[in-house]
């Protein structure tokens, strides 16, 4: 299995919608405290990146149904966190540019 990308613009349309969508956090639980992406129909989680890289698929419980989107900083480890979390599921995606790129995203609207 493998994962696909989606865009700031996509995952904007999916939260004004109403969508529910898991949002997976793989940053550091500092840089998460700090700023988040929050929205209608997002349910955000922390589990720093170095749990999945460590311990594998097994350190997080992703939703069956759905989708999982993942994001870091800039998009980087999320990638290598969607992977491992791809391996068994197939419904996962990496926000392209992470969080730098959706709060320049925000700027423009």
């Amino acid at each position: 299995m493998s994962y696909r990308m989606i865009s700031p613009k996509e995952l904007y349309k999916k939260m004004k919608m109403g969508e529910k969508t898991y949002l997976l956090d793989v940053r550091a639980e500092e840089k998460f405290m700090d700023f988040h992406i929050e929205g209608p129909g997002l349910v955000t989680h922390n589990v720093p990146k170095t749990n999945i890289l460590e311990g594998g698929e097994e350190m997080v419980t992703v939703p069956t149904e759905g989708e999982v989107i993942i994001t870091c900083t800039t998009g980087n480890s999320a990638a290598k966190c969607a992977a491992i979390l791809s391996k068994k599921d197939d419904n996962i995606l990496v926000l392209e540019g992470g969080v730098t790129a959706w709060k320049e995203f925000l700027k423009t609207l």
